[in-house]
């Protein structure tokens, strides 16, 4: 499948893009996309209102920053290199949060079920993107596997 926000369900529904509210580290997070673009901004304020944003809206606010030149991000005020342990954490932190807090992603996890993930559009070198496809397909896959073995079940 691959995964796409313009995609059949549940493809359009495990896009970044998707809205699944979550909370992370007291910040209310209303997509994914909105997560990640906030990584861009130094500024935690700027960064809480970036994750009140959704799909496009949240990738058009952060397409104008300049990560790139010296692959830095940011949570909360914290520098967190692109290349760094840390900064996969803090993704398997976010992702796991919004697999725990959002019904209508777990579900989506669990419409797919057999089938393989994909994502042609995403990019596949760490220095182009903040989650390529491999850091992307890799998490969705885990959080599958344990939303199957009824690990998120209340």
């Amino acid at each position: 499948m691959d995964i796409h926000s313009g995609g059949k369900y549940p493809s359009c529904a495990l896009s970044n893009f998707a809205p699944h509210p979550f909370v992370m580290d007291e910040v209310k997070i209303c997509s994914m996309e909105g997560f990640l673009q906030s990584l861009k901004f130094k500024n935690p304020d700027m960064q809480i209102e970036v994750c009140k944003l959704n799909g496009a809206a949240a990738k058009y606010k952060g397409s104008k920053k300049n990560w790139k030149r010296d692959h830095i991000l940011y949570w909360q005020g914290e520098r967190v290199p692109r290349y760094s342990p840390e900064y996969q954490s803090l993704l398997d932190r976010a992702y796991e949060s919004m697999a725990r807090q959002s019904d209508s992603f777990r579900r989506a996890l669990a419409a797919a079920d057999g089938m393989s993930l994909g994502h042609s559009i995403g990019r596949q070198k760490e220095s182009e993107t903040i989650l390529t496809v491999r850091e992307f397909c890799s998490r969705l896959e885990n959080l599958r596997g344990r939303v199957l073995e009824g690990e998120f079940d209340a």
